[in-house]
């Protein structure tokens, strides 16, 4: 792998165009984020390929936010999202990583193994619901659970329209979590 990463270093720069159109804003074609997708389904294959992981599918599809989600399925990957999630993140991170190295701009790109990340968002909005309920009911704090940057900012967005409560993160990594707040009202 490092040796494709030097090859790609020195050969010419066929990702000049693209870069030049993210870094103006222009919107992307499809080809162009056909260009972006092949990269990183090429890198996240070669990392699979380190765990033995050869015979995946990846479908590809973009998010809510415009970022490029890549989600792998068959093969034996439950040791690949790791306890909450945390191998998981961590390869997303190395695909990112390589991803941005071979175009030379970062593009956000989410992986996810089987479903997971969806499963997770969706059971994260029903714990905010329900401490939010919560809070609402006794008229005061509920703090949730640590969670990372991510899960706090998915129970952050849960609740921005629920007018009677609040929500801000305390505490510190790896033990910061969210506070639901009810409202005096």
């Amino acid at each position: 792998m490092a040796d494709d990463i030097a090859a790609a270093a020195q050969a010419p720069d066929e990702y000049a165009e693209l870069r030049e159109h993210v870094a103006a804003g222009t919107e992307l074609n499809d080809g162009e984020v056909d260009a972006i997708a092949d990269v990183a389904v090429a890198c996240l294959r070669d990392v699979l390929g380190f765990f033995g992981e050869r015979d995946v599918a990846i479908d590809e599809y973009e998010g809510d936010d415009g970022e490029l989600i890549l989600d792998v399925t068959g093969g034996n990957l439950a040791v690949l999202i790791g306890r909450h999630g945390r191998t998981l993140d961590a390869l997303q991170m190395v695909v990112s990583s390589l991803s941005s190295a071979t175009l030379r701009f970062h593009y956000p790109i989410v992986i996810d193994i089987e479903g997971y990340k969806m499963r997770r968002k969706e059971k994260l909005r029903t714990i905010a619901a329900s401490a939010a309920a919560r809070a609402k009911r006794t008229h005061s704090k509920v703090s949730l659970a640590p969670m990372n940057a991510y899960e706090r900012r998915l129970v952050h967005l849960a609740l921005v329209d629920d007018p009677a409560v609040t929500t801000h993160s305390e505490g510190e990594e790896p033990a910061r979590h969210v506070v639901i707040t009810a409202l005096r009202g």
